[in-house]
């Protein structure tokens, strides 16, 4: 069987793009899902995404780490939309559904503006936040981001006692001026990534905490230029947009048993 793909990138982020309108793809055969993200059996990605008809909304994107497990993915959100639109399936705005629940979201000068969830409930641990921006994260300052082991310290607290069993994604943020210097290890993936939208959501939540950084928010990846703006009443963050690019690499086929 052959099934027809697309390949798109949001700041380095990729993900294997699937029109599940007209395409049959088995949402619970996971190992097919793993296959196709492997960087060196298959084609290749940090993610998978289904593009799923809805009856309410615009569309249901269906997102899968390329481990097969199931979380929100703030890059694939934005390439979903992009996805989408360019599928003829919206056209400038859309409200579609994903596993944190209902997300707007709109297109303009060549980027995706995506509406992530509130987020009303931040940990302060001293030497680390925690948060849900759709996916667990934390999020720790650190200097010489640069040359930051990441990998090391984000698989140990990624495996430690308290998030062994669930996992989390685990961001290292430095302000550095205007600019907010972001790298994340995520779960699911059990690798840095180019860019991690929901980690860099929570790592300008956090930096408007402890630097005191306000709305919008600049941010530097691996893999480009990304943007948070926010609203804030009391403890509550709300109208959080992430903003950045979202591009199609490529399209292919390939032969699935």
């Amino acid at each position: 069987m052959k099934l027809n793909f697309f390949k798109y990138q949001g700041t380095g982020n990729d993900f294997i793009m699937i029109d599940a309108r007209t395409e049959a793809f088995d949402a619970k055969d996971l190992a097919l899902v793993t296959k196709l993200c492997d960087r060196r059996f298959g084609i290749g990605a940090d993610g998978l995404i289904l593009l799923q008809d809805h009856k309410v909304y615009d569309f249901q994107m269906i997102y899968f780490n390329s481990d097969g497990s199931q979380s929100m993915c703030g890059n694939g959100g934005r390439c979903a939309v992009q996805f989408a639109h360019d599928m003829g399936a919206i056209n400038k705005e859309t409200t579609f559904l994903a596993i944190d629940g209902e997300h707007d979201a709109f297109l303009k000068d060549g980027l995706v503006n995506l509406k992530m969830i509130d987020v009303e409930k931040v940990e302060n641990n001293g030497d680390h936040y925690f948060m849900s921006t759709g996916s667990p994260h934390y999020v720790r300052f650190v200097k010489d981001i640069e040359s930051y082991p990441v990998f090391e310290e984000g698989r140990k607290v990624r495996y430690n006692d308290r998030f062994k069993e669930k996992g989390t994604n685990v961001n290292f943020v430095e302000k550095n001026g205007d600019i907010l210097w972001v790298r994340t290890y995520e779960r699911g993936v059990e690798n840095e990534t180019y860019s991690c939208g929901t980690g860099v959501t929570a790592a300008a939540i956090a930096a408007n905490l402890y630097e005191n950084m306000q709305s919008p928010i600049k941010i530097k990846t691996l893999g480009g230029d990304l943007g948070i703006s926010f609203k804030k009443n009391g403890d509550k963050y709300t109208d959080i947009f992430l903003i950045g690019p979202a591009v199609k690499v490529f399209t292919g086929e390939v032969e699935i048993n």
